[in-house]
């Protein structure tokens, strides 16, 4: 689904650190440098080449001179960044620069306002976005989603598979998982889906995973949270109970533990107060 797209440029003006989106990114890098600062380290952003940023991706960006790009905000629903480990660079084509300005073209006025996430990672600004969706014509959708499928294409190629040996088993499981996020997923569930035991369930997601599945679970309801924070105004307790936690306390910690800081200072920092 897309939320915005355009082109902006930067002068020494595109510098932000923790920024961590409920939606994935993708560059197009038309002139000059910049840094994006990923948990695994700095990378230089260099002209002629695309670049993707999947969500929920802590991150920041530094900008020291003149720097001109593309830009485009995606919200994905199918769990394709579950699915795969997506490289961050990939050389682009020239029907990858077409493409870009045709996805511009056909959808005028989804330009950011301003560059900084605060301005683009609120609740009213998140939901507008989706929105707009609603009010495209069809032909333009189907155009749309089709120039996303091409572009995501160019990273498909050098993507690996997050389950390692792809074994269909765990792919049901995950789907399973992504389906039923909302209420109490148990192991005896989920071997139940593969016909194994318990522990051989286990010992097989973790060696697919490289986590056990409880960890896994808690860590998309706490993806989930973040989004719901962001788009709903419910208390955090009645999220925490929309997502089938009952002990308020123990949401609070894992909330604190996967995203570094507590579900109501995660909302406060996502109120209104977008990144390019």
């Amino acid at each position: 689904m897309l939320l915005n797209t355009g082109h902006a440029e930067h002068n020494a003006d595109w510098n932000r650190k923790d920024v961590n989106s409920p939606f994935a990114r993708l560059y197009l890098v038309e002139s000059g440098s910049a840094k994006v600062i990923l948990p695994d380290g700095a990378f230089v952003l260099t002209p002629g080449h695309l670049y993707l940023i999947p969500e929920f991706t802590a991150h920041g960006y530094e900008c020291d001179g003149i720097f001109s790009l593309y830009y485009t905000h995606i919200y994905e629903e199918q769990g394709i960044f579950e699915q795969f480990a997506f490289p961050f660079e990939v050389a682009a084509c020239p029907l990858d620069i077409l493409l870009v300005k045709r996805l511009l073209e056909i959808n005028p006025g989804r330009e950011l306002n301003r560059y900084d996430p605060d301005s683009c990672d609120n609740p009213p600004t998140f939901l507008q976005d989706i929105a707009r969706n609603a009010q495209q014509p069809f032909y333009s959708t189907v155009e749309t989603n089709g120039i996303l499928q091409q572009l995501f294409s160019r990273f498909l190629i050098q993507a690996r598979s997050k389950t390692g040996t792809a074994d269909q088993r765990i792919v049901k499981t995950l789907r399973h998982i992504r389906e039923n996020i909302d209420r109490p997923i148990g192991i005896r569930e989920l071997s139940g889906l593969c016909f194994l035991s318990d522990d051989h369930y286990i010992r097989l997601f973790k060696k697919e995973m490289n986590c056990t599945p409880i960890e896994y679970i808690n860590r998309k309801k706490i993806e989930k949270a973040q989004l719901l924070l962001m788009i709903d105004h419910q208390p955090v307790k009645d999220i925490a109970y929309r997502l089938s936690f009952d002990n308020i306390s123990y949401f609070n910690r894992l909330f604190r533990k996967v995203t570094g800081t507590t579900p109501r200072k995660y909302r406060e920092a996502s109120s209104p107060g977008p990144v390019s």
